[in-house]
């Protein structure tokens, strides 16, 4: 057994830090680390990590894992680790880097031991969405009850242990930016064992979950905003490392980046992101928290462009800043907003940054300006605003004294008596106010009055500490109401709080992680929301539901959740014909069950004739269609694909006073004489006399009898329904 935990290996490592700090050449620290080696292993009784139970949940493995018998003969790096914790997303390059450097045949194992901080990080699929969202490709067990981590006394996020090929414990390393060590102590330990013959060159049964997974027009959006027209969303498709600017019917009228990570400026084409999340956009420009890059970039719609406007990167430990952007480094910067300097002629000339990785908010000087309780700042510089840097939940009237936690969400309030902003702090479960005036940090909603005290989250509705939050990541403000909407991410659940009574009470979701569309606020459902934006008007909301890939649609006024936005490609309509059509091209809209199936009567056609169906809805009396939702007809074809090369297999409902063109042409080389078309209509109406919205559906099946007779005449075809009731 583990007697004493990790700490039986405390007094030897200690000596051996001490030892590498004089040290001077890599020889020398090689040395070290061998003699060391020497001696713990020469120990009469090992230090011995207890066999995992037998019981416990696997990713990204055929099957169980024995640490005893399975991975016997191998080097062993346990990750402790908890998906929501910023420290132990900094660690995962390098475990990545370990392992391109050291296989399983060469001996070297990484398992992620999860060890939950909050209870909606020990459901199974959660961790499932974490390993796929960060890209892990090791083995990770799921030790919900931390088993494991009293077993070795484990006592924070990240915590990486080294085993030697009997199980055996030889080095600990406690919190992020140990990566000389870690590569250090596994290549010497490899080395040591391999000249006595214990490494085993066995692979291990890797089965990655990423690979089970059907494409998707959005993977784990992070954030969405809204410009202040309210007819373009911007949209960090954080899991495709891009950032799409879509019409707010989801049609796509920009794609920069992606679909894999990397980092490059320059054309839309050409440009890499690393999962982005926060995005704040002004006319024609976009800001990007670039998240795994430790970058800022700016996006420029006319010129096609994209520039880095803060950052090196690289992860950066300065929890001051003061340097020109391009030149200041900065760590995972998560969430941006547009705001004002106090001594500024221009509006929106700071761009305000929600720097989880240092724990701390800071700016960007966008023109020269001054901040509350600061001196004059010139063009272009980065620094820290508010919080000390150490992770906090602590309040404070002058901001550098103040303490957050992982700050992943921003939102401004510049009206009086506001004049603020509001900070998502996930970590602390809270949301907390900075001043615009002065920089006073003050609480809001969430957690506890103990500053140290991290673990005080919950789903409670309630005023001020009595309310309780779990991982929010983010907030927006609604201009209209004067209300702030909080995305209380690890709760699957949109709160709304008033800041003047400092009341926080569920909007929208049942708390269950789900994915329920068409239905009132309160039947709704949500799986880890990441992000949200209001319109300027007030009438729509739109939600990063990240776990379930999409942007979710919610109508302030009606209080109906009605859709999750279609993101429709811009190339949809101009394929080549012959070009197979991309099933993920376009992520179309679910009908509800009631939507009636019409049949119609078979049609005989040529191949390449073209056919105009003439779709006439009608609406139940005293209803009106809903303008602001984006009502849409598209075309399907099941068990006939072919069917649908060079189509325009979408498009809008504008109005149903007048019959809306739905035009379709065969393709001229067709793959069977029978076929059966689908054409579905998707619309969003109101009663007049009441605020009740509908969401409803219709569905006309076309069988097609395909002659081979030359190209006919176009023919017209009446889709006619009427909705009766609402």
């Amino acid at each position: 057994m583990a007697a004493g935990g990790l700490a039986g290996l405390l007094p030897a490592q200690t000596q051996l830090e001490y030892a590498l700090l004089d040290a001077e050449t890599a020889q020398e620290k090689e040395n070290l680390v061998y003699q060391y080696l020497k001696k713990v292993d020469s120990r009469e009784r090992d230090l011995t990590v207890p066999e995992l139970g037998g019981d416990l949940q696997w990713l990204n493995t055929e099957g169980p894992i024995s640490l005893h018998k399975d991975l016997c003969g191998k080097v062993v790096v346990l990750d402790f680790f908890t998906y929501c914790c910023i420290n132990c997303l900094h660690l995962l390059p390098d475990l990545h880097a370990l392992e391109h450097q050291h296989s399983d045949k060469d001996g070297l194992i990484i398992v992620g031991v999860h060890s939950a901080k909050f209870p909606n990080e020990k459901v199974l699929d959660n961790i499932k969405s974490a390993v796929l969202r960060y890209n892990i490709v090791h083995p990770v067990v799921n030790d919900a009850d931390a088993t494991l981590w009293h077993e070795l006394e484990v006592s924070c996020w990240p915590t990486l242990v080294i085993l030697g090929p009997r199980g055996n414990m030889l080095f600990s390393l406690v919190g992020e930016g140990h990566r000389e060590k870690l590569f250090l102590f596994t290549s010497i330990t490899l080395k040591f064992y391999k000249e006595r013959g214990q490494i085993k060159d066995n692979k291990i049964g890797i089965k990655l979950y990423r690979d089970s997974l059907p494409p998707s027009p959005l993977l784990f959006p992070g954030k969405v905003t809204v410009d202040n027209s309210g007819e373009r969303l911007v949209i960090a498709d954080t899991g495709h490392h891009r950032i799409l600017v879509t019409q707010k019917n989801g049609q796509i009228l920009h794609t920069i980046g992606g679909p894999n990570s990397g980092r490059r400026d320059g054309r839309f084409s050409e440009s890499a992101f690393n999962s982005p999340q926060g995005i704040a956009i002004k006319d024609n420009v976009v800001y990007v928290a670039d998240t795994e890059n430790h970058l800022i970039r700016k996006i420029d719609l006319e010129s096609e462009m994209v520039t880095t406007v803060a950052g090196i990167g690289i992860q950066g430990v300065d929890k001051e800043g003061g340097a020109k952007g391009e030149e200041q480094p900065i760590s995972s910067p998560w969430d941006v907003v547009f705001g004002n300097s106090v001594s500024g002629t221009q509006e929106d000339d700071v761009l305000w940054i929600a720097m989880a990785g240092t724990h701390q908010v800071w700016a960007l000087m966008l023109e020269g300006g001054k901040l509350p309780k600061g001196s004059d700042l010139k063009k272009g510089v980065c620094l820290r605003f508010a919080g000390s840097g150490n992770e906090e939940n602590r309040n404070n009237a002058y901001p550098h004294k103040a303490g957050f936690a992982q700050p992943s969400g921003l939102a401004l309030a510049s009206e009086e008596p506001w004049n603020c902003l509001f900070v998502a702090d996930s970590e602390s479960s809270t949301v907390r106010t900075i001043s615009l005036k002065d920089g006073a940090v003050k609480h809001l909603v969430g957690g506890e009055r103990d500053p140290l005290n991290l673990f005080a989250f919950g789903d409670v509705d309630g005023a001020g500490i009595n309310a309780k939050l779990q991982h929010p990541l983010g907030v927006t403000w609604d201009k209209k109401r004067k209300l702030l909407y909080v995305a209380d991410s690890y709760n699957h659940k949109i709160k709304v709080v008033d800041p003047k009574m400092k009341n926080c009470a569920t909007l929208a979701g049942t708390g269950e992680a789900n994915n329920v569309i068409g239905s009132s606020f309160t039947q709704s459902a949500f799986n880890e929301p990441g992000g949200l934006c209001v319109e300027d008007n007030g009438r729509l909301m739109y939600v990063a539901d990240t776990n379930n890939h999409q942007i979710k649609v919610l109508d302030l006024e009606t209080r109906i959740l009605s859709m999750a936005l279609p993101i429709l490609n811009p190339e949809a309509c101009d394929v080549p014909d012959n070009l197979p059509v991309e099933k993920d091209k376009t992520n179309l809209p679910k009908l509800p069950k009631s939507a009636p199936n019409i049949q119609l009567p078979s049609l005989t056609v040529a191949p390449g004739q073209p056919i105009q169906f003439l779709l006439k809805l009608t609406l139940p009396p005293d209803s009106e269609l809903n303008e602001e939702a984006p009502n849409s007809w598209f075309v399907t074809a099941e068990d006939n694909t072919w069917l649908l090369q060079g189509q325009c297999l979408s498009g809008e409902i504008k109005d149903v006073s007048c019959q809306t063109i739905i035009p379709f042409q065969l393709p001229r080389s067709c793959l069977s004489t029978e076929a059966i078309l689908a054409i579905k209509a998707c619309l969003y109406y109101c009663s007049k006399g009441s605020s009740a919205c509908m969401m409803k559906g219709v569905s006309f099946s076309q069988p097609l009898q395909i002659a081979t007779t030359n190209q006919g005449s176009l023919t017209q075809v009446e889709l006619i329904h009427a909705f009766l009731t609402n």
